[in-house]
């Protein structure tokens, strides 16, 4: 009877752990169903959104613009709507995803609309299969001009093989490069879809995937490579900033920015961890087990791995873009170097208002001190990245995108869709920065780290420690 009753007395036990387990595992899933009421993802930020897209309908001259501005608006009123409601994080963001990139790019799809830059695209994969390299010889006008590097003709050869049709759409293969780059360098886990479906749903985003963002894949490859970096890969981070590097200029300062990171990242133990955002559960320390230093530190960090990620980078990039340049070097000089510093008869298109661009067009000389003032913020951002270099991945992706935003507010051409590199950059810092606590997507407050339930351990009777009261009672 002793037995039996003490056998009792633990089950009883372990049904009370059972029964204090449940509701705080109940009400932690739940938290992945509410609805965001913060800044970033609240009716209130859907509807700014809705209320922004129809003022660039309103006010923009180009068709594929007025009609995302129609199409994402709904989408954005939907998810105001649906979040007012209580809605899901997830469904919310999906919504607003659906409704501002995937319906408008259909509907231009459909219509036949798009930005000039997908024409470029499209064309320049027909030159590089006809003539062996993507650049025009005679280059009249804006339109016959390809300021991007040989590797972004890879996303028209799908139209240039297959033929005109929605599925051949060069949009739709830079957009996937896009999502796909961005989701392989957030941390693991299926937590990371929500900050994947914010960022494709925030109108400087959603506006280059619905008509044509020729930056989205050079930005989600940077993303890529700084993450690898981060986690000490240097081989992989010096092929994917290479593969970036081909396809345009404003990939090739994120390069000295990984080097630097891979070469100081050994004094940071534990930098290159990476959380894991999950929806249900997280990953486990094996018991018994101890995580030293060597374990923290990041296996392919140091100076050889720097040199070694700069190398790889480069070769790669000079393996893409070596054989086009050769093919025909005073096209490629017109078409990437004079043509996007304004050097041809034909003016470039991109001219937003910004600072360098406003000083080159209204100030006696002001194209020279915009080109000055151009090249003090880069050396500014290299001292900074020898006097304080960033030790973490998402140090340097915020020290790049400081960097990017200062060359796109100072180049003499310059646009402000070109600000989609440093708005990513940041996004993804500050995913990987703080994925536990709220961050610019509200979806971080939700818990990342699974809430380990309390477990109650039975001792033998020759232990001092006292007995749970129940199985104490029994013994008795």
């Amino acid at each position: 009877m002793g037995a039996a009753a003490f056998f009792m007395g633990v089950d009883r036990v372990r049904s009370g752990a059972r029964s204090r387990v449940r509701p705080r595992s109940h009400v932690r899933t739940r938290r992945w169903g509410r609805a965001g009421t913060g800044v970033y993802d609240g009716p209130g930020w859907w509807t700014f959104c809705a209320v922004a897209a129809l003022g660039l309908a309103a006010f923009s001259a180009l068709t594929p613009h007025r009609v995302w501005g129609v199409t994402s608006a709904a989408g954005y009123l939907a998810a105001a709507w649906l979040c007012a409601r209580g809605r899901g994080v997830r469904t919310v963001v999906a919504v607003a995803a659906a409704g501002s990139a995937v319906l408008p790019l259909l509907v231009l799809v459909v219509l036949g609309r798009a930005q000039l830059e997908v024409e470029v695209v499209a064309r320049s994969a027909g030159l590089l299969l006809s003539e062996g390299t993507p650049y025009s010889a005679l280059p009249t006008g804006v339109e016959d001009f390809n300021p991007y590097l040989p590797g972004m003709a890879v996303f028209g050869l799908p139209q240039a093989l297959l033929g005109a049709s929605p599925a051949t759409d060069p949009r739709l293969w830079m957009g996937a490069a896009f999502i796909g780059a961005l989701a392989l360098a957030l941390p693991a886990g299926r937590g990371r879809w929500p900050y994947v479906g914010w960022l494709a749903a925030c109108p400087l985003v959603a506006l280059p995937l619905a008509v044509g963002g020729v930056d989205l894949p050079v930005a989600g490859l940077m993303c890529l490579g700084l993450a690898q970096a981060g986690r000490g890969r240097a081989g992989r981070a010096g092929l994917v900033l290479g593969l970036a590097a081909a396809l345009k200029w404003t990939a090739w300062p994120a390069l000295p920015v990984a080097v630097v990171l891979l070469a100081v990242m050994r004094r940071a133990p534990g930098a290159h961890r990476e959380p894991v955002l999950r929806g249900t559960g997280a990953a486990r320390r094996r018991p018994g087990t101890r995580q030293g230093p060597a374990e923290c530190r990041a296996p392919g960090a140091g100076p050889f791995a720097a040199l070694r990620c700069g190398a790889v980078a480069v070769v790669t990039a000079v393996a893409l873009v070596l054989p086009a340049a050769l093919r025909d070097p005073g096209a490629f000089h017109a078409h990437v170097v004079a043509f996007p510093l304004g050097l041809t008869d034909a003016v470039s298109s991109a001219a937003s208002p910004l600072p360098g661009h406003l000083l080159a067009t209204y100030v006696p000389g002001g194209r020279t001190l915009a080109v000055l003032l151009l090249a003090a913020s880069a050396l500014l951002v290299c001292v900074s990245l020898l006097v304080r270099p960033p030790r973490t991945a998402s140090a340097a992706a915020l020290r790049l995108a400081l960097g990017l935003l200062l060359a796109i507010a100072f180049m003499p051409a310059t646009r402000f869709g070109y600000l989609v590199h440093p708005l990513v950059l940041a996004v993804w810092a500050a995913t990987r920065t703080m994925p536990g606590r709220a961050t610019l997507l509200r979806t971080a407050r939700l818990r990342t780290t699974a809430t380990r339930p309390r477990t109650t351990v039975i001792r033998s009777r020759t232990t001092t420690t006292p007995l749970h009261r129940p199985v104490r009672k029994v013994l008795r």
